[in-house]
């Protein structure tokens, strides 16, 4: 197959991914969602490479809020876009091409969590949180929500592509 089409094909099918899973752990909260979406980002960046992985994480948030998923204020939803973009270029790098020894991937996994966490934490908590002019209350939630609970779910869901990727390395005969 072309390797443009593969790319096109790969890409389409994790952001039907990533849509669906949205719309249905959307009841299950922060956690579940975001660990999820985690998930498929970090098997894009895995899978499909750095510009798969990138496209995903952009079209992600945009999604979502769309989809009423998250906070409904648009000025964060770029801000998550630059977080996920963070997490799959971090995961990428660090872990390189191909089938990587495995504390490679350990090293990358933590370190694009650690970085999304932090990307995070800085443009919503510490930049948009003090540049808006938002109600305690909201900047409560978003303090919330863009603190710690972001590391977790970059944890929870680049954990499960690790074991993932492998599995699906032998099932598309690219080890």
């Amino acid at each position: 197959m072309n390797k443009k089409i593969r790319w096109i094909t790969e890409t389409a099918v994790l952001i039907a991914l990533l849509v669906i899973l949205q719309t249905a752990t959307k009841a299950g909260g922060q956690f579940v969602t975001g660990s999820c979406v985690n998930g498929v980002l970090a098997v894009a960046a895995l899978m499909g490479g750095l510009w798969c992985g990138v496209t995903v994480a952009l079209v992600s948030p945009f999604a979502a809020f769309l989809l009423g998923i998250g906070p409904q204020l648009l000025p964060v939803v770029p801000a998550i876009a630059v977080g996920n973009v963070v997490f799959v270029v971090v995961l990428y790098l660090a872990a390189g091409k191909g089938s990587p020894a495995i504390w490679r991937k350990a090293i990358a996994w933590l370190a694009a969590a650690f970085c999304k966490f932090a990307g995070l934490y800085l443009l919503v908590v510490q930049v948009l949180c003090r540049v808006l002019t938002l109600p305690e209350k909201q900047v409560a939630t978003l303090t919330a929500m863009f603190s710690w609970p972001q590391l977790v779910t970059a944890l929870i869901g680049g954990g499960i592509a690790l074991l993932l990727t492998p599995v699906l390395r032998k099932a598309l005969h690219r080890l």
